[in-house]
């Protein structure tokens, strides 16, 4: 089987009317959602978007001006609800990020139109990336692996290697870098968890019993704080620039990274380069650095099969 998949295909289209048996709680996060983003809501939208009655529309509207009646207003002149002036989200699904996220995957060709709430956009471009491709039947056959908690016969090519060769995974999860697919899964060939490149499984061979149990991979379930601040050796003007950039609060932001993943969070972030680098080139720094690199001394430099 030759066909493979791309990360950023469109999924298959589905209708908004499909959703029609939705819950309330759904319909009033529609209208939620469509307030904070739109200003504005009619029957017609939630009629459109969720294949109800206008009856049932009028309902859903009601209720959510029982649950907030100071976040919409009717104009009768336009017949349509507007946003409040001192409108106040009730739902999480309303928040910034969701909002922004639903716009990447607009233009990114992720998700279709008729399973977003947005409505109205403005122009949205993003930085094109080359695509990433794997085999349809190596995904399938990882995700029953996964599932079933069994073992994996590939035929793989690394990098240190000019030939594919044979191996046997136990594989426990997907993940992604920032740039490519992996799998994580025990390498029975090296007695050990690392990390597969989708991309370069290039043929299954059928189902093998487990090595290993998830429990026991330590790097991956190992969290590790990454506090990051502006790089050190910026102007005052570029730091508060810096802390805009990534919504520090006194001067710092702390995330949480597996052990598993800290190669690829310092490399794309940057923050793999050396200490002589530019600071207008790195811009952030970590303030916990070497207890990041403890971290990293205690794995391999990667753990990525090359």
């Amino acid at each position: 089987m030759n066909e493979r998949a791309s990360p950023t295909s469109a999924s298959a289209e589905v209708s908004g009317r499909t959703s029609g048996k939705w819950s309330q709680e759904r319909r009033l996060e529609f209208i939620d959602f469509r307030l904070r983003w739109d200003g504005r809501l009619n029957r017609s939208d939630l009629t459109d978007f969720f294949g109800i009655s206008v009856p049932q529309a009028s309902l859903d509207i009601a209720r959510y001006t029982e649950l907030a009646p100071a976040n919409l207003t009717y104009d009768r002149s336009s017949r349509v609800y507007m946003a409040s002036a001192n409108f106040s989200p009730c739902f999480d699904t309303s928040d910034a990020h969701r909002y922004v996220n639903e716009l990447l995957a607009q233009v990114s060709g992720i998700q279709p139109g008729p399973g977003s709430f947005l409505a109205w956009a403005p122009t949205v471009a993003a930085v094109p990336s080359p695509g990433r491709t794997f085999r349809l039947d190596v995904l399938t056959a990882l995700l029953q692996a996964i599932r079933e908690g069994s073992a994996l016969g590939v035929l793989y090519q690394s990098m240190s290697r000019p030939k594919p060769t044979v191996r046997t995974l136990t594989p426990h999860a997907l993940a992604h870098d920032g740039f490519r697919w992996h799998v994580r899964a025990y390498c029975h060939t090296r007695n050990a968890f690392r990390d597969f490149v989708l991309a370069r499984m290039l043929r299954v061979d059928g189902f093998q019993p487990a090595a290993a149990d998830a429990i026991e991979d330590q790097e991956w379930h190992t969290i590790v704080p990454l506090v990051l601040i502006p790089h050190p050796k910026l102007s005052e003007s570029h730091k508060r620039a810096i802390e805009c950039d990534f919504g520090m609060v006194d001067g710092q932001v702390e995330f949480q990274c597996r052990q598993a993943f800290l190669f690829y969070a310092l490399r794309h972030l940057r923050l793999d380069l050396e200490e002589s680098a530019k600071p207008a080139a790195q811009q952030i720094a970590l303030k916990n650095r070497e207890e990041v690199e403890a971290f990293l001394r205690a794995r391999s430099t990667s753990s990525e099969e090359r």
